[in-house]
């Protein structure tokens, strides 16, 4: 079974319970990875996570909610790298492909690690790039039981 890199939206959906339809989806996602053993994260998404689920008026978690959610996840997943290599080749991905620097990021962590899916709602589902594919997991026609 391929690899699949989970990008930011869905670890933040498993905890928005404004997005009732989503967080269902991203928790049954999620557990189908963790079950599988084939998700990773990578150090940005954690980041993000942090950022997403603390932020503004009404976060969606507690400072302390989300640092122990981020070492959960450290504990549960794969976490891949952020390196030199990734930035000089996420700045490639800029150039060549036109993609804004952090989604740049998430590709190049992915195919810099052989990492051939991304579960993300953010990139032009269905696309395959050099090697990985965008796989929206919160599309209508998505059916996780089916994905291969």
């Amino acid at each position: 079974m391929a690899l699949v890199l989970i990008d930011t939206n869905v670890l933040v959906y498993a905890y928005d319970r404004g997005e009732h339809v989503k967080q269902e989806q991203a928790i049954r996602v999620l557990e189908y990875l963790h079950e599988k053993q084939i998700g990773r994260v990578s150090v940005q998404s954690l980041s993000e996570f942090f950022s997403a689920t603390t932020k503004g008026k009404t976060p969606i978690l507690t400072r302390e909610q989300a640092a122990q959610q981020v070492e959960d996840f450290v504990k549960i997943w794969r976490v891949l790298d952020l390196t030199p290599q990734v930035v000089i080749e996420a700045l490639r991905g800029v150039r060549e492909h036109q993609f804004a620097y952090w989604d740049a990021q998430i590709w190049a962590v992915a195919r810099l690690n052989q990492v051939p899916t991304i579960f993300s709602e953010d990139f032009n589902v269905g696309a395959e790039l050099e090697g990985v594919c965008f796989v929206n997991p919160f599309a209508d026609d998505f059916v996780l039981s089916e994905w291969k």
